[in-house]
């Protein structure tokens, strides 16, 4: 792809539903916080083309930002199968070796019916290969945006995965003609 990609990656706002479980794509976004909101609407450009993942939390958050995003399922969390709707502490409460097993390698690991990190960084990858160049402002998940980041500095998936990626937080990387530039990550906007 020639010319440079200015990506703006907004994690979307946390999830209003029951703390510490798996939530399906369906789920939808807690926009209570206007404030946190605003700030952040005012740092993407406004010329930007407009992305998210297809999730009903993505794209609620991206419409509080004023934005009406092309939804691109690329951009979807890591798949958890069998485990999505659960809880994290019932699965490891329930003693499950599969559920031990996936987090001794949680890059590679797959829960049942589900993917692996690495799964969606191809994903991911494929998904970037479809912005256009330009600005553009892509309201997705903490996973997304750390295969973004593994792809943007060649990490192993392991590395990747140590990034902490907040809600409404905001992380800025360009895709450029000779290669990607990361100036920020995981930045909260006040």
């Amino acid at each position: 792809m020639e010319g440079d990609t200015f990506l703006w990656l907004v994690r979307h706002a946390i999830v209003n539903g029951v703390a510490g479980t798996i939530h399906a794509s369906d789920a939808p976004a807690d926009l209570n916080d206007r404030t946190q909101l605003e700030a952040l609407r005012r740092q993407l450009p406004q010329d930007a083309r407009s992305y998210a993942s297809p999730s009903r939390r993505t794209v609620d958050t991206a419409r509080a930002l004023g934005r009406d995003p092309i939804l691109v399922p690329e951009f979807r969390e890591q798949d958890f199968g069998d485990w999505t709707g659960q809880r994290h502490d019932d699965l490891a409460a329930a003693g499950g070796e599969s559920y031990a097993k996936f987090w001794s390698d949680p890059a590679r690991s797959r829960p049942p019916g589900g993917e692996s990190f690495e799964d969606q960084i191809v994903r991911v990858r494929q998904g970037l290969d479809q912005i256009e160049t330009g600005p553009a402002s892509l309201v997705v998940h903490s996973g997304t945006i750390r295969a973004a980041l593994c792809i943007a500095l060649d990490l192993t998936p392991q590395a990747a995965l140590r990034f902490v990626i907040n809600p409404l937080s905001l992380t800025r990387i360009d895709r450029l003609s000779n290669g990607w530039r990361v100036l920020s990550v995981n930045q909260c906007v006040a």
